[in-house]
């Protein structure tokens, strides 16, 4: 497989580019590419373009080919609004969400969200998040970022949400009777997933409120970052890229 990189700058077709500085790190000292090696560069707006390695030193410098318009997005519009995990386990939601193909992620404090995150902590948590969105296009072929948006509480996020009839809410309810394959025609989806322990009952009832419905994948309780993914699976499977 050959080698992509994110390169956040115009690449223009025919022409020579130098990769970001923690890129080149990752070529040249991870990866040990070196001159006359094959890469893969993306801007994240969409398409992407082959090149070749002319120049390793303190930089790592590309000579592009044609800009090609290819596009791997699956034609389910899916936004991901994940109540904030314990650990580290957001990281593997997002890497696995970003493979499976959401479009944003939302992250949000829950009443039962065991991570509390605020101010500049807050913020660098999102960054970091951002770069695991990074680095899963690179592995999985996707040329268009993914948005992560920063982190809300999620009642404030329900609050503020204005309901668009083209949209279909969903929430992860384990006692939902509403299934994946029962969504026909749906093309444009919110998916809420709670945190441990789920959604508070007034949440859960706030949700409801703003349009969502629950949905289950089944007689089997899913940990948080089991939820989520398996859902993005099931409803790419059944409505979206297979």
């Amino acid at each position: 497989m050959i080698p992509r990189f994110f390169c956040p700058q115009p690449l223009v077709s025919r022409g020579m580019t130098e990769l970001p500085p923690a890129m080149a790190h990752h070529a040249s000292r991870v990866l040990r590419l070196g001159a006359g090696d094959e890469v893969t560069l993306f801007n994240g707006e969409g398409g992407e373009c082959p090149g070749r390695i002319e120049e390793v030193g303190r930089g790592v410098r590309v000579r592009l080919g044609d800009w090609r318009d290819i596009e791997r997005e699956s034609p389910l519009e899916l936004v991901l609004a994940q109540a904030l995990p314990s650990g580290d386990k957001m990281d593997w939601i997002v890497q696995k969400a970003v493979e499976l193909g959401a479009a944003r992620i939302q992250p949000l404090s829950a009443a039962r969200s065991v991570v509390k995150l605020s101010g500049e902590r807050a913020e660098r948590r999102v960054e970091h998040w951002r770069q695991v969105a990074i680095a899963a296009c690179e592995q999985c072929g996707r040329n268009r970022l993914p948005l992560i948006e920063p982190i809300l509480d999620l009642r404030q996020w329900l609050g503020g949400r204005v309901q668009d009839n083209g949209i279909s809410c969903l929430m992860l309810a384990p006692g939902a009777t509403q299934r994946p394959r029962e969504l026909a025609g749906a093309r444009r989806l919110i998916l809420l997933v709670g945190p441990e322990g789920g959604l508070s009952e007034e949440e859960a009832s706030m949700a409801s409120s703003a349009g969502f419905a629950g949905l289950s994948l089944g007689p089997r309780i899913l940990r948080t970052e089991t939820a989520g993914t398996a859902a993005l699976a099931a409803l790419g499977a059944l409505h979206g890229d297979l």
